[in-house]
């Protein structure tokens, strides 16, 4: 991995690769960040060169979480639920990011423009009542809360 992200100077942690959905782990691998993290099911892997794409989001810093991963997450909603204000889209929008994808992978997944999930995500930003600072990742932030929800 250390080949795959030759500039990374903190430790690679693989994506951990799972029979099963255990919730308690998602839970313990998101707990501080969602940066670096990574948790997919084996038998979902079937196309290599995704595979590989994920090990290098998680090496490089990002996150790759299976969507039934962040199913199981978000179907654990909480009566104070913060993102109770985001429309279906919004959250779908929010669910690619805690998988990984960058703004142009979800326009890809969703048939829209990159225009348009920006839009989307400044929405879901303003809702969560994450202000722009330059000390903190808002996309980070939002997804920690989509997941932890």
């Amino acid at each position: 991995m250390r080949r795959m992200s030759p500039s990374s100077t903190s430790a690679c942690r693989p994506p951990v690769l799972s029979q099963y959905v255990e919730l308690g782990l998602a839970l313990k691998l998101l707990a501080d960040s969602a940066e670096g993290v990574g948790y997919l099911l084996k038998d979902r892997i079937g196309d290599v060169d995704e595979f590989v794409a994920a090990v290098r989001r998680v090496t490089d810093g990002g996150s790759a979480l299976d969507p039934i991963i962040v199913s199981t997450l978000l179907s654990r909603q909480r009566p104070d639920d913060p993102l109770a204000l985001l429309t279906p889209r919004e959250r779908e929008v929010l669910e690619l990011m805690a998988g990984g994808s960058s703004n142009q992978g979800i326009a890809d997944k969703l048939v829209i423009t990159v225009r348009a999930v920006e839009k989307y995500v400044s929405s879901i930003f303003g809702k969560l009542g994450l202000p722009s600072t330059g000390s903190e990742s808002r996309r980070v932030l939002a997804v920690l809360m989509f997941l932890r929800s």
